[in-house]
């Protein structure tokens, strides 16, 4: 993690006060493949406010974002009592979306355990649909694709499910 010196932003966004839980262990001894997506989302909850969509947004525009679509990809096995770091990458957006990357690493072997592709959408609360980004929120998400824009596209990035993906090398 590093501050992009020309945008002040995070580059990428870092959440690494999540501990793998007793709660989230499956019968195999290892976490669940559904918290690994839990992990995502408390990743993801921890940057909330970074990009630009804090409670604050929520409250008074009456606003959200939902998330439309995603990928994961399993790297490495997390047991018990593991410390996780998540990075989160905006990869793009347009006025009623956006794109958005996650990579789970082991916090001390700093390996990485999974990844996690989103696609979320701008939804007017009040009437529960998809709507346009206010002008200022699109201007902050221009400023974070400013800067997010310089590291480099993780290889698992815009892949589907195919027997061709493999894995990093």
């Amino acid at each position: 993690m590093q501050q992009n010196s020309d945008t002040g932003i995070e580059t990428p966004f870092v959440a690494d006060a999540i501990t793998v839980l007793p709660e989230w262990i499956d019968y195999n001894g290892h976490l669940n493949v559904a918290y690994y997506l839990h992990a995502f989302d408390l990743g993801y909850d921890a940057v909330f406010e970074k990009m630009g969509f804090g409670s604050d947004v929520i409250r008074e525009r009456n606003a959200s974002g939902f998330a439309a679509e995603l990928h994961l990809t399993f790297q490495r096995e997390l047991l018990l009592g593991d410390r996780l770091r998540i990075t989160t990458q905006l990869l793009g957006f347009d006025a009623k979306r956006c794109r958005m990357f996650q990579s789970m690493y082991h916090h001390d072997s700093n390996e990485l355990a999974a990844t996690c592709e989103w696609m979320s959408l701008y939804i007017d609360m009040t009437k529960r649909r998809v709507t346009e980004m206010p002008a200022e929120l699109q201007r902050r998400l221009a400023r974070v694709i400013e800067s997010h824009g310089k590291l480099p596209a993780p290889p698992e990035s815009g892949r589907g499910i195919s027997l061709g993906n493999r894995r990093r090398d």
